[in-house]
């Protein structure tokens, strides 16, 4: 763990979803590496898909196939991973070391959490109300919840404003720098995951975090009750 102070006043915790509280690499990467393997391609390890697993589709679609968003067929690509992702959403997802605990221990200690992410409805809401770990959240923020996705601050401020709580007195946590440019912007403190995915940006010391955690049960001990 590295931070220069505790974080006094925190009336909130605000997570990202992939990465941070759950680890859904399996399910994403084996729903692209179907689609390779429909189309007689060889398998890929998990391991290839994993660092890029919170960019969502256009991350597996660039790591099965290396194919961008600017490819002709990018749009009836992403549908198919969509649709084969719908059909395991769960199924190989698992919570990460300590994030249940964690949780408990904001639940017990009278601090509201939530989650704000990048993965639209579609499948956040049917994930979350599978999964008993987020019955506690006090909001759940997806892509397209707001008019924009991180690393815009709004979705972060949207989230603020559902749990009644300032900007200023959330601390968001997440494992990609997207997390940390939002957070900033939207005024919180900021909490880099290195035990996530990370994504292309993969050195955290570089992200602007005003802290860094290596397992979830670290935040407790960066977090002050008012």
């Amino acid at each position: 763990m590295s931070s220069l102070n505790r974080f006094t006043g925190v009336k909130a915790v605000l997570f990202d979803l992939d990465g941070t509280l759950i680890d859904s690499a399996p399910d994403l990467g084996a729903a692209a590496d179907l689609m390779r393997t429909t189309r007689g391609l060889p398998s890929m390890d998990l391991a290839a898909y994993r660092p890029m697993a919170g960019a969502g589709a256009r991350g597996m679609l660039n790591i099965a196939f290396g194919m961008d968003p600017d490819h002709p067929e990018y749009n009836s690509y992403r549908e198919e991973f969509f649709t084969n992702y719908e059909q395991r959403l769960t199924q190989d997802s698992l919570v990460f070391p300590g994030v249940a605990q964690l949780l408990d221990d904001l639940v017990q200690q009278g601090t509201p959490w939530g989650v704000v992410t990048n993965k639209s409805a579609r499948f956040t809401t049917p994930l979350t109300q599978a999964m008993p770990l987020f019955a506690s959240a006090g909001t759940i923020i997806s892509g397209d919840t707001t008019a924009h996705a991180k690393p815009h601050p709004l979705p972060l401020l949207e989230a603020a404003r559902r749990l009644d709580v300032p900007p200023e007195s959330c601390v968001y946590v997440g494992d990609d720098e997207r997390d940390i440019v939002a957070g900033l912007a939207a005024g919180m403190k900021t909490v880099a995951a290195t035990y996530g995915y990370l994504g292309q940006k993969s050195d955290t010391r570089q992200w602007g975090a005003h802290a860094t955690i290596n397992s979830a049960l670290e935040l407790l001990q960066l977090i002050s009750r008012p």
